[in-house]
C-alpha cells in the first residue's frame, strides 16, 4: 500500500479559466487518504494552449481548530506540511505570516517547501518596496530564510487552523486548541455576508 491512495480520480475538458478557449483545459481531481489527515481533494487545471495552471488541496473532513507547532531544524526539513486554504503559517523568530486570502489555496510539501515559499515572497517585496528601510529589514529577513533552509539555526512553524484541517506529520508536533480571543481574530479566506 502507497503512502497516499488514491480512491477516486475524475479528469475533463474544460474551457480554460485564463485565455477562455473551449475544450482546451484539463481539469483533473484526485481524491486522496493522506495518512495522519484524512481525505483529501486534489485539483489540477492545466491549459496546453496559454500555459495556465492551478493547483489546490482541499480537505473533504472538518475538524476542531488547532494550532500545530514544531522547531525547524536542519532534523526537521523534510517533515511533511499539509496547509489547508484556512490556514495562517508564521515563522514568529524572523518576523513572517501569511494569512489565508480568497485565492488562498492549499497545499501538501515539506517544511523547506514553506521556508521556500516565504523565500519567493520576501524576494518579491524587495522588488515591490525600494525605501531604504524596507529594502534593509527585506534583506535581513531573506538572509534568515535562507540560513535555515541550509538547516543552519531554529526557528518555530506554527499553522493556525479555524477548521483544523492541516497537519504537521512528525512526532514532534505540538498539537494544541487555539484560544478563543486567537480563533477571533484568525482570517479563514472565506468571505462573509453579514445581514443588516
Amino acid at each position: 500500500m502507497s503512502e497516499e491512495e488514491t480512491t477516486e480520480i475524475n479528469e475533463m475538458v474544460i474551457k480554460c479559466p485564463a485565455c477562455a478557449v473551449e475544450g482546451i483545459a484539463t481539469s483533473i481531481m484526485k481524491e486522496i487518504e493522506i495518512p495522519h489527515f484524512g481525505k483529501v481533494l486534489e485539483t489540477t487545471i492545466q491549459c496546453e494552449k496559454c500555459g495556465f495552471k492551478h493547483s489546490d488541496v482541499i480537505s473533504l473532513e472538518q475538524n476542531d481548530p488547532a494550532k500545530y507547532t514544531l522547531e525547524i531544524s536542519k532534523e526537521t526539513l523534510s517533515v511533511r506540511v499539509v496547509r489547508s486554504q484556512s490556514a495562517t503559517v508564521t515563522i514568529p523568530e524572523i518576523g513572517v505570516k501569511v494569512e489565508p486570502g480568497p485565492k488562498s489555496e492549499g497545499y501538501v510539501t515539506n517544511v523547506e517547501g514553506i521556508l521556500t515559499r516565504f523565500e519567493s515572497a520576501v524576494k518579491k517585496a524587495l522588488q515591490l518596496f525600494e525605501d531604504a528601510e524596507s529594502q534593509k529589514n527585506a534583506k535581513n529577513t531573506l538572509a534568515e530564510i535562507q540560513e535555515l533552509i541550509k538547516g543552519n539555526g531554529t526557528a518555530t512553524l506554527i499553522i493556525d487552523d479555524p477548521f483544523g484541517q492541516s497537519n504537521i506529520v512528525s512526532d514532534d508536533v505540538i498539537i494544541s486548541e487555539i484560544p478563543e480571543n486567537e480563533l477571533k481574530e484568525l482570517k479563514t479566506g472565506f468571505s462573509h455576508i453579514e445581514d443588516r
